[in-house]
């Protein structure tokens, strides 16, 4: 006789069904695992023995085959301990049989036949729901995250002895309280605020531009200004996720086994800031077991890049397509995955090497070759895909002695959020939800210059030896810029605005 449990496998920041089959026959001794596990599915046979014996249960002494269908599907991890134990106990009559086929198992065993939590709970969830599945047995630390999956039944365990008493109804135990708080998503709380940041209200005018339109920025400024305390404070000014966001957040930090133990729904949007030593494959993800690098662990969030020119060039040309394509496909020899990084880029650098170029009181020890190199480490195509250059300056002792309340965040992000509205009605119906992502008819349909704009745009242009690259940027920037505003139209204060965005497009700076 076959005995099957239910599970799931990871694909991406996803996961497949996957039926544990079990079959006891009479020739040959053993424990035999097929399927297409991975070492750690493999070794989950001395954990199994050793949790049986520990925890009072016995195993066969008979040949006992188990196989994790579909065959083709590679699994890995040890989440698998958990189902093929139960399958086992059920094969030798341990255990009844009764309300196998409408659950779910997920989670490691440990020696003693304690249940450890697993990475990747949420989507082997929400997979056992759209198989019709009723109930799903989850370590008790990943119960929180499982729990915020409606329409299935999560029960969180410690112990293989006590998920056998639960099956066989020998004790009762309620399912994890669902974990949908809308009021909390709706109402994210940040420890940085603007508040805490004296002046650099220019600065602050630009990153409240990049958060209502999705706009990718960088700051230049000398060591010291207040570039990294304000990106930092970028989270804070975002619009509050949607609960399909943070959804899809948390499935892919759960997948990355960045969640807490007893962490539920991800509320706050991420901020992520890995160091300029970072590899590529930590960037976009990959590696030999696939998972999601920072660009996907910064989707609906904040991804910082500190001292960018320091930073590898093939790290940050493997930028490219995420910035583009709010996606980023991994294609190895033996799997292909895609992972979503829908992520606004926060980038800070020092106008050179020494740090003070143009700095009014300091002075720079760099050559003009010097500033011109390091500049140059950042390839055009990149910066192409940058929307605001913003220049930052210190902050005088008169500002930090001032007594003058600063603007908080929520404030801020009251502006941000009725941009937001007045551009998710603008593009209804479409796939685009933000200005940055307009395409070159769009800007034609949504973004009309009148006569006197047109004339200061091409002006400007020809004045500041503006690259070509920059025109299509200035009109997207100018448009949120107006939504900022209220205004229906773009006029020649918002450009005139936008065009002050554009520092390291001039073919001055440097010079």
């Amino acid at each position: 006789m076959v005995i099957s449990t239910h599970t799931g496998a990871l694909v991406g920041i996803g996961a497949l069904g996957v039926r544990v089959e079990v079959s006891i026959t009479g020739g040959g001794l053993g424990l035999f695992i097929v399927g297409l596990p991975d070492n750690a599915v493999k070794e989950s046979e001395q954990r199994v023995r050793a949790a049986f014996e520990n925890s009072g249960f016995r195993m066969t002494a008979r040949k006992c085959v188990v196989n994790l269908a579909p065959a083709d599907l590679r699994k890995e991890g040890s989440g698998f301990d958990l189902p093929i134990a139960v399958a086992i106990l059920a094969a030798t009559e341990q255990i009844p049989t009764e309300g196998l086929d409408a659950s779910a198992f997920v989670g490691e065993l440990s020696l003693d036949g304690s249940v450890r939590g697993v990475k990747g709970i949420l989507p082997i969830t929400i997979a056992a729901k759209e198989q019709g599945l009723k109930r799903i047995f989850v370590p008790r630390e990943n119960g929180d995250e499982a729990s915020v999956v409606d329409g299935i039944e999560v029960y969180g365990v410690g112990s293989l002895s006590e998920i056998t008493a639960l099956l066989s109804g020998q004790m009762e135990l309620q399912p994890v309280a669902e974990e949908r708080d809308l009021e909390q998503i709706c109402e994210p709380q940040y420890a940085d605020d603007f508040a805490d940041v004296k002046g650099q209200r220019h600065v602050k005018r630009a990153l409240e531009i990049a958060a209502a339109g999705g706009h990718n920025v960088i700051m230049i400024g000398p060591p010291g200004s207040g570039k990294t305390m304000l990106a930092r404070r970028m989270p804070s000014i975002l619009p509050p996720m949607s609960m399909a966001e943070a959804l899809e957040t948390t499935k892919i930090h759960s997948v990355a086994g960045k969640l807490g133990r007893h962490q539920g729904l991800i509320k706050e949007r991420p901020f992520r800031s890995p160091h300029h030593l970072a590899s590529p494959v930590a960037l976009i993800g990959g590696g030999q077991s696939p998972q999601p690098g920072e660009v996907s662990l910064a989707h609906n969030g904040v991804l910082f890049l500190d001292e960018l020119p320091e930073f590898g060039h093939g790290v940050l040309e493997v930028l490219r397509q995420p910035l583009e394509d709010k996606h980023i496909s991994i294609v190895r020899a033996k799997y292909a995955v895609d992972y979503p990084s829908n992520f606004t880029l926060v980038a800070s650098m020092n106008p050179c090497p020494c740090g003070y170029y143009n700095h009014p009181t300091k002075e720079c020890t760099c050559s003009q070759g010097a500033v011109k190199r390091y500049l140059g480490r950042i390839s055009g195509p990149l910066m192409d895909r940058i929307d605001l250059h913003v220049e930052v300056t210190s902050v005088s002792s008169e500002e930090l002695s001032s007594s003058v309340a600063e603007e908080s965040s929520r404030e801020v992000r009251e502006r941000v959020k009725r941009a937001r509205e007045v551009q998710a009605r603008r593009f209804e119906g479409t796939e685009i939800y933000t200005n940055t992502m307009m395409t070159s008819s769009m800007l034609r349909r949504f973004c009309p210059l009148d006569e006197t704009s047109r004339r200061l745009l091409d002006m400007a242009m020809e004045r500041l030896q503006l690259s070509a690259r920059a025109y299509d940027r200035i009109i997207k920037v100018a448009r949120t810029i107006a939504d900022l505003s209220g205004a229906e139209n773009i006029s020649a204060e918002h450009i005139t605005e936008a065009i002050t965005y554009r520092s390291l497009d001039r073919d001055n700076w440097g010079k």
